[in-house]
């Protein structure tokens, strides 16, 4: 090659990328889809609003009768 070739091919480069990054610059978007991150704030639990207040579970008995308990199922 002669150098005028290599001085007329590295211009041409030259002038392909910058119209290539003059493109780019002037519509804004990129190659790639940016990468978001998306937050969940957990608030804390307040005590007050999720706590039971009466006790609504009746007393269990001291002793029941175990004839009308029904049989534990068979195992297959």
């Amino acid at each position: 090659m002669r150098l005028g070739e290599i001085i007329v091919n590295t211009c041409a480069t030259l002038l392909l990328i910058s119209i290539v990054a003059i493109v780019f610059l002037l519509f804004g978007e990129p190659l790639w889809p940016q990468r978001t991150a998306r937050m969940v704030i957990i608030l804390p639990v307040d005590r007050s609003t999720t706590a039971a207040i009466k006790n609504t579970h009746q007393p269990l008995p001291a002793s029941f009768d175990v004839s009308i308990v029904p049989a534990r199922p068979a195992n297959h």
